[in-house]
């Protein structure tokens, strides 16, 4: 294969980014366990370390964690996708009034993915504000990464019940289910399995770090090499506690085959991006 897509990685202005890992700093009482940054260096040099461990085209997911900020964010991830090429041009929203306005720019300004953090943003993704920004989506067939799943700590809104009425709401919307879903991952391989527009993302499934608090059933394993083709490699970079290649090494112990792994890697995001 060419290389990597990888569909989970997080660019941001800088301000905003200190912030993030801030939080990681201090992740410790909440999740039970420390969780130091493993690549927290500037954006030259994780841009340079990306390309080098072969990946050919990865996102900026930014994501408010408050009114007012989504529209900020998306002009300068607008600004980094036409600065950095092999990056995804992306956007994001929050439930706001202006939501589908900003979302309508983005579109038509050529966002290829969103990103929607109900974990973050602590809001329902059934909120009335939202509707049309999921209708938006769902019509232009721009995929959307959802972190609607509860880990690393759960949410006002999070879990397979709010993306299971929405997508009952939107059938047809391109949702990327972040992080497999974690914990509950049967709920959202289900999901996957009656909306064929669903895809999930690895991001930390399966590495050693995840499995020792939420370990993924293998008695789901064939159901996840069945979905194979709406399974898409994700990192988390550079927000992980552990190497870049671990992550890697994870989807291999799954001993699902090389033309599984070949689409995760590359295949199957390069046809729902048309890369």
């Amino acid at each position: 294969m060419p290389g990597l897509v990888d569909v989970h990685t997080h660019f941001m202005p800088h301000r905003v980014m200190a912030k993030v890992w801030a939080y990681f700093d201090s992740a410790g009482p909440l999740t039970g366990r420390p969780w130091p940054i493993a690549y927290r260096t500037d954006e030259r040099h994780r841009l340079a370390l990306l390309r080098d461990l072969g990946v050919r085209h990865f996102t900026s997911l930014v994501y408010p964690h408050k009114p007012g900020m989504a529209a900020w964010l998306n002009a300068w991830a607008a600004d980094f996708a036409t600065r950095t090429p092999d990056c995804l041009h992306t956007a994001t929203f929050h439930p706001e009034p202006e939501a589908p306005a900003y979302v309508a720019e983005a579109i038509d300004a050529g966002a290829r993915v969103f990103k929607a953090h109900v974990q973050v943003g602590a809001w329902d993704p059934c909120d009335a504000l939202l509707d049309p920004v999921w209708g938006m989506l769902a019509d232009a067939g721009v995929p959307v990464v959802t972190h609607c799943g509860s880990a690393p700590v759960p949410g006002a809104h999070t879990g397979p019940e709010g993306a299971a009425r929405l997508l009952a709401r939107h059938p047809g919307l391109p949702m990327i289910v972040a992080h497999m879903g974690m914990p509950d991952y049967g709920a959202f391989l289900d999901l996957a399995e009656t909306y064929p527009h669903v895809h999930l993302d690895t991001t930390m499934a399966f590495t050693r770090f995840s499995e020792e608090e939420a370990p993924f059933p293998r008695e789901r394993l064939p159901q996840l090499a069945a979905l194979g083709d709406r399974v898409l490699f994700g990192s988390d970079f550079p927000n992980i506690p552990y190497g870049y290649r671990d992550a890697l090494h994870a989807l291999e112990t799954l001993d699902l085959g090389d033309a599984w792994l070949r689409g995760v890697c590359w295949y199957n995001a390069a046809r729902l991006f048309g890369l």
